[in-house]
């Protein structure tokens, strides 16, 4: 069977306006000490993707405007709506007020592997990535319900935080989206 790519105009893209008045997912995406534009501009892009509620940006990510931050994001960070802090800890402090449970992605020693994660419906997640090479600060763990790692085998153990970004809100939305049964 033959098929064609969809063309652009056949994608049924919306509007960055019409992108903030859908119904809220309940995922804020968190980015702890980013150094990487292009991987804050990653991060963007996944969230548009996936409806993320916010994406905050903390400590040293960089912010829009920022060429390098859009050459990636492709615009998205002209749709999803953004906040910085100056410590990823007072954006948790934010979300937690705003209903949200913290989820530090890091291996941790008693982690919860992906695969085993059900979110449950109606609850809303502050998902924490951290710095591409030190993780999510040890403090930052520490004020996370939980920590969700995700599961690996080969002998890195390593995926770059865009990666992870995608693999979590993937996971996030099929269940909070009722795509996926719970158990």
């Amino acid at each position: 069977m033959k098929d064609r790519k969809l063309l652009n105009i056949e994608l049924g893209r919306i509007t960055p306006e019409a992108y903030r008045d859908l119904p809220g997912s309940g995922i804020a995406v968190v980015l702890d000490n980013i150094r990487s534009a292009h991987n804050v501009g990653s991060a963007f892009r996944t969230a548009d993707a996936f409806k993320a509620d916010k994406v905050w940006l903390c400590g040293i990510c960089a912010v829009p405007p920022s060429a390098e931050l859009h050459k990636t994001a492709l615009g998205a960070e002209e749709s999803v709506p953004w906040e910085y802090a100056g410590d990823t800890l007072e954006a948790l402090r934010q979300l937690c007020e705003a209903g949200y449970t913290p989820v530090a992605v890091e291996q941790t020693v008693h982690s919860v592997s992906l695969d085993a994660f059900r979110p449950g419906a109606g609850e809303k997640y502050a998902f924490v990535f951290g710095n591409e090479v030190d993780g999510v600060r040890q403090d930052v763990v520490d004020a996370c319900d939980f920590a969700l790692e995700i599961p690996q085998h080969g002998t890195k153990h390593s995926l770059n935080v865009s990666v992870s970004v995608g693999i979590v809100l993937w996971q996030a939305r099929s269940f909070l989206s009722g795509r996926v049964e719970r158990d």
